[in-house]
């Protein structure tokens, strides 16, 4: 047994499958010799109990039972270390062997610490990683649910209305530019320098209008006509080039009130 008063220093990282309390006294211990482990941080706790040559898991706290295991041969070779399955964070703290030999009793105190795998700092830190990683993801695929969209307002039985768009970039002249609804049905289409009435939906034809030159930076407006509460939508202008790559695209929303 080791100097009274001395103790001994045992770390482990947490997630290792077992971690040994050493205990050690002169071998050849009486068969009637009782060894008992105890966790008394923060509060006492029976880890182990062995007696008349047999373990006693029935007097164990509920933290330790079939975690604990002594070597069979024990009292023979005086080696009465713990070994300690799955160790946690709340398993640190110190630890008391007591051997109730004839009328001497021995103790020997060991200290476990067991680190965390990842600290809590860490953790918090991965958490609000994580956190800003998923939120900042969500806001740009529904960015365009937080952005104010411009939105003209006109009366029922007005000859026309103008769903505005200006902009400073200039587009290439092979350049595809395309209005659609919000139910992404194709309200006027220019493309190759001209319009193209045959790509739209039968419900605009004949209603919609762009101006000239409009590929040259500033206009890329819409005109409808006869505008009814039925037009009521989100208008998308989306401007592609040739290869198909997206260089402008905005929102226009309609109102239409009814006279």
């Amino acid at each position: 047994m080791g100097i009274p008063g001395e103790q001994v220093e045992v770390k482990v990282e947490e997630g290792s499958e077992s971690v040994i309390l050493p205990c050690k006294t002169k071998s050849d211990l009486p068969e009637d010799t009782t060894v008992e482990w105890t966790h008394s941080d923060p509060e006492l706790m029976v880890a182990q109990v062995h007696s008349n040559n047999s373990d006693h898991p029935k007097q164990l706290d509920n933290l330790y039972c079939g975690r604990g295991k002594m070597n069979k041969d024990l009292l023979r070779t005086g080696d009465l270390s713990l070994t300690l399955k799955y160790p946690t964070e709340r398993d640190s703290g110190g630890y008391i062997c007591t051997i109730y030999r004839d009328k001497d009793i021995l103790r020997q105190k060991v200290v476990l610490q067991v680190k965390e795998r990842f600290p809590s700092w860490a953790k918090a830190l991965l958490v609000l990683l994580i956190l800003l990683v998923v939120s900042g993801g969500l806001l740009f695929h529904y960015r365009h649910y937080f952005m104010s969209v411009p939105w003209v307002g006109v009366d029922s039985g007005v000859e026309s209305v103008q769903l505005t768009l200006k902009t400073t970039v200039w587009l290439p002249k092979d350049a595809k530019v395309e209005w659609k609804d919000a139910n992404n049905r194709k309200v006027h289409v220019y493309e190759n320098g001209s319009d193209q009435p045959e790509e739209q939906d039968v419900k605009y034809k004949n209603r919609t209008k762009m101006k000239r030159n409009l590929l040259e930076p500033g206009d890329l407006s819409l005109t409808l006509k006869h505008p009814t509460d039925g037009d009521n939508s989100t208008y998308t202008c989306t401007a592609y080039s040739r290869e198909g790559n997206i260089l402008l695209r905005k929102q226009v929303e309609l109102k239409v009130r009814v006279s």
